[in-house]
């Protein structure tokens, strides 16, 4: 038998992350957390923004709205670019194109996903952990951009681009 035709396909999983912010006085925060998975393994202890993985069909906003809500107790109450979707029914097969802020691929180490990352607005009261995530809270957002300068070896790898491009603006 062929070679190349024992070796099995994996596919990158598609991932929907929010740079979440607020604005206390005059004061921007953004939201973070300590990541804690059950194989993070060396990610483990690492700062995250609120992130998960979109389920086979589910509406990228939907996953959003879930993984914020499972992972922080916020309800989303603002998604950037959300009302720019686009919609097609053709038959029975539904299309949906949307514009997330930022887009990360990892190439290589731990495994392999694409993170869609959207700025989001949320309310409600914080969880203070869940089985995925610990220490969940606001931070100065001067305070995440020092971190992200000097040691961003202390950020999820996924998230770096993003926060860069946010704190470009």
């Amino acid at each position: 038998m062929n070679e190349t035709h024992m070796i099995k396909e994996i596919f990158a999983i598609p991932c929907v992350g929010a740079i979440i912010e607020q604005v206390i006085g005059n004061e921007k925060y953004i939201l973070v957390q300590t990541r804690q998975k059950e194989d993070g393994n060396e990610t483990n202890g690492m700062i995250e923004i609120p992130a998960g993985k979109i389920r086979e069909y589910e509406n990228i906003f939907s996953a959003l709205r879930r993984e914020i809500w499972e992972e922080t107790g916020l309800k989303i109450t603002k998604i950037q670019g959300e009302d720019l979707s686009a919609y097609t029914q053709i038959g029975n097969v539904s299309t949906f194109s949307f514009q997330p802020f930022c887009i990360t691929q990892n190439l290589s180490g731990a495994y392999s996903i694409i993170l869609n990352t959207f700025l989001c607005e949320a309310e409600g009261k914080l969880i203070e952990s869940t089985n995925e995530t610990e220490d969940v809270h606001w931070v100065k957002a001067v305070e995440l951009r020092q971190l992200l300068d000097k040691n961003p070896e202390k950020i999820f790898f996924m998230h770096i681009n993003a926060l860069k491009k946010y704190f470009d603006m």
